[in-house]
């Protein structure tokens, strides 16, 4: 099998909802939790997440905004393993309603009820350094 590239990878991400988010917590451990990316998966190198600004999450982001994300998608074809991408990147926090409008779909009403309109509401733009990601055979790095 040959290596996947970036597009192919979004292609995999695609039917992923949930990642796991993980920073540096406030006295030096790793702290995950679990992040819709909002459908918004025509994968660039950047992936998008809605969080509340008085979240631990933002605290540990402002502190150090390096980050890690982790997918996972069920099994492949004859009970083989799904796809596992993992990436390590560099987080900033946007408070621009304009880039809340390009990335919101309505389906994150369920956690924001008042759109891009509800109070305290912070959009995480994670840039990849680097992808890596298994799909039972191939296991490689994409440097983005």
């Amino acid at each position: 099998m040959s290596k996947l590239t970036l597009k192919d990878i979004s292609s995999k991400m695609a039917d992923i909802d949930f990642c796991m988010l993980s920073t540096k917590g406030s006295v030096g451990q790793i702290a995950s939790r679990p992040m819709s990316n909002n459908g918004d998966v025509a994968y660039d190198g950047d992936s998008w997440f809605f969080a509340y600004e008085n979240s631990a999450k933002i605290r540990e982001l402002e502190a150090d905004p390096r980050v890690s994300l982790t997918f996972a998608a069920g099994k492949g074809l004859l009970g083989k393993p799904g796809v596992f991408i993992a990436v390590e990147g560099e987080a900033t926090l946007l408070r621009d309603k304009s880039e809340f409008e390009a990335h919101w779909t309505k389906d994150l009403e369920i956690w924001f009820s008042e759109g891009i309109d509800t109070p305290g509401i912070v959009l995480i733009k994670v840039h990849a350094n680097e992808v890596e990601y298994w799909d039972g055979s191939e296991n490689e790095k994409v440097t983005v």
